[in-house]
């Protein structure tokens, strides 16, 4: 039985490329092609493939939005996601909705055959290249966590507040405590989370999800 994957991509040609190359290869069948996000999630449901190679940039439903879909609906895929961005925050945000492996289009063929044939084997495939953004990057969300950890409660409030952009006197206000209090807490804040202003507060409130970008 030929493992049968399905091509997510909104460029013809590259879906055409990536079909001769895996179909070269044997013992795998592309059994379908989706130019933008709804339409693969629409054949998903129909033609049930073994595993989906799916880009991020697309129209109408992006490749992350596709996998937020289907780790909803709880869609039995396996899912390798083939991009031309090798930023880690995409690696991250692919990882953590559930993907089984990443791969840039600059790839060679036989590596595209070895991810394909690990995530079938139920084995994660991370491009190697990718593994040290990866790392550092864990490493960084690690000491963001016991920055994090060790704000009071208090400190937590105002971090959000901030990050809604108010100023003492309105923190203060909106905390019934006076300005001057909200000023020793910010100053611990800045420097618990090693923020040199109320920008980088925030930054560091967005990148880890202490408030919602609206």
């Amino acid at each position: 039985m030929p493992i049968k994957v399905l091509l997510a991509d909104d460029h013809s040609m590259i879906r055409e490329g990536i079909r001769q190359l895996l179909e070269l290869m044997g013992e795998i069948e592309v059994i379908g092609e989706a130019a933008d996000g709804v339409e693969c999630i629409n054949l998903l449901k129909k033609v049930k493939p073994d595993i989906l190679l799916l880009d991020i940039n697309m129209p109408h439903m992006n490749g992350l939005q596709v996998l937020e879909k289907i780790s909803r609906g709880k869609i039995p895929v396996k899912i390798i996601v083939l991009t031309v961005h090798n930023e880690v925050e995409y690696l991250m945000k692919s990882l953590d909705i559930g993907v089984d492996g990443y791969l840039l289009k600059d790839a060679g063929s036989a590596e595209l055959k070895k991810a394909v044939f690990s995530v079938y084997n139920n084995v994660k495939y991370i491009q190697p290249e990718l593994l040290p953004l990866l790392n550092q990057k864990l490493v960084e969300k690690e000491s963001d966590l016991d920055k994090i950890h060790s704000l009071t409660k208090r400190e937590m409030q105002i971090l959000k507040l901030i990050s809604e952009g108010l100023f003492n006197k309105e923190i203060g206000d909106r905390l019934n405590i006076s300005e001057r209090t909200v000023k020793n807490h910010v100053f611990n804040l800045f420097k618990k989370i090693g923020a040199a202003d109320r920008t980088q507060a925030a930054v560091f409130a967005i990148r880890n999800n202490v408030v919602d970008v609206k």
